[in-house]
């Protein structure tokens, strides 16, 4: 049994010999240090939204709105936190979710949050928009946990061979991005003309694909530009259908998640249609301006679905306390993002690693705290709604 709360300790005994965290263990401060770091793209490419950031003030307002009621005397000092998730033994409901680009923060990328997510036997998610291929990250990953998230192509060979080479790399699930099929408004990225991606930054994997090779006349090292613009053909501006999920089924035998669900209905689609699970998701904020916080929504997709496949969550998550409040509410298990980016952009693998060291922490005391000995334990009469 992992007790992720001895980090807290770990950090006081260092103190007695002068040394402290390699940085802040406060998220908000976390941000800003991260914003002194990064340049004004980098920064503001992680931790924008779209439009007016409505949205990504909605999704935090939405864990403001909810309170936990803390219970006394329930034998909690031993807590098991384990759960298994889409066929997944995971140490603690956490999932690093899919951050594409992580070159733009650290040199290493995607490589040391491989190596960090493997440490801590959490799973990582790799973006179809990784600056490193899907054998090299698998390769940092070693034996942790891994799992794949499509940017669904509009070639049907380009996205079968991308599917493949993750099958073989050792990649278990499959989580399908719906809501970004064309990138939102976004002012900020916008404001600094910045999309890494127009650079052949975050396009590793497609470009080391030989399908989408296979398209061009010369190799991306020999003529970028061409093999950025079948890039930009082929994965943005074309939304999908629910019967194109037949294709995802066929080519991917283990199970599929679809991530932006925001609707109950479209839960039961996902259900209908055969899918594994769905992330309750509106991309960080990041896609549609004005939309509904994702707390908000997860109760009625955990009720309309939550018997028949996995639900997880996404958007928002900064501590403890968001971890067991979107646990409470029928979450199977939460995807953290812009805090590990964040740690990733101050120490590589040390950064990341620190940074969900907290997390996970901060969620094991805040269980414990809040009388709890495991994630089953958490049910809806835990909190109080403001």
């Amino acid at each position: 049994m992992t007790s992720f709360s001895a980090y807290q300790n770990e950090i006081y005994l260092q103190g007695l010999g002068g040394v402290v965290p390699p940085f802040t263990t406060d998220p908000d401060a976390l941000e800003q240090s991260a914003r002194d770091r990064l340049g004004p793209g980098p920064f503001w490419y992680v931790a924008g939204g779209a439009g007016s950031g409505a949205t990504v003030r909605a999704n935090r307002e939405a864990f403001d709105r909810v309170r936990i009621v803390p219970r006394m005397l329930t034998n909690a000092t031993e807590r098991h936190l384990g759960v298994t998730v889409l066929g997944t033994r995971l140490p603690a409901p956490v999932v690093l979710a899919p951050v594409g680009v992580q070159s733009i923060l650290h040199p290493d990328g995607e490589l040391a949050t491989a190596r960090a997510a493997a440490e801590l036997g959490v799973p990582m998610v790799l973006s179809t928009a990784s600056s490193h291929t899907i054998e090299e990250v698998a390769e940092a990953s070693g034996d942790g946990p891994r799992w794949y998230q499509l940017y669904w192509p509009n070639d049907p060979e380009v996205c079968a061979s991308l599917l493949d080479r993750a099958r073989k790399a050792g990649y278990t699930a499959l989580v399908v991005t719906l809501d970004t099929w064309t990138l939102a408004w976004r002012p900020h990225d916008l404001d600094q003309a910045y999309l890494p991606f127009l650079r052949g930054v975050g396009t590793a994997i497609p470009f080391s694909d030989p399908a989408f090779r296979a398209g061009l006349q010369k190799a991306p090292e020999d003529d970028l530009p061409m093999a950025i613009l079948r890039w930009v053909q082929m994965f943005t501006g074309t939304d999908k259908s629910w019967d194109q999920l037949a294709f995802l089924r066929e080519h991917w035998n283990g199970p599929i998640v679809l991530k932006g669900i925001q609707h109950a209905d479209d839960a039961r689609k996902a259900v209908e249609f055969g899918m594994d699970g769905v992330v309750v998701s509106n991309h960080g904020g990041r896609q549609v301006d004005g939309a509904v916080g994702s707390l908000e929504v997860l109760p009625s997709i955990v009720e309309a679905v939550g018997e028949q496949v996995d639900v997880l969550f996404d958007s928002g998550i900064r501590t403890g306390a968001d971890v067991v409040k979107a646990l409470a509410l029928g979450a199977k298990a939460v995807m953290v993002g812009r805090p590990f980016a964040y740690g990733l952009a101050h120490g590589g693998q040390v950064g990341v690693q620190h940074v969900l060291r907290g997390l996970l922490a901060d969620f094991d005391l805040t269980l414990g705290l809040s009388g709890h000995r495991s994630p089953a334990d958490l049910g809806p009469d835990a909190l109080r709604f403001a």
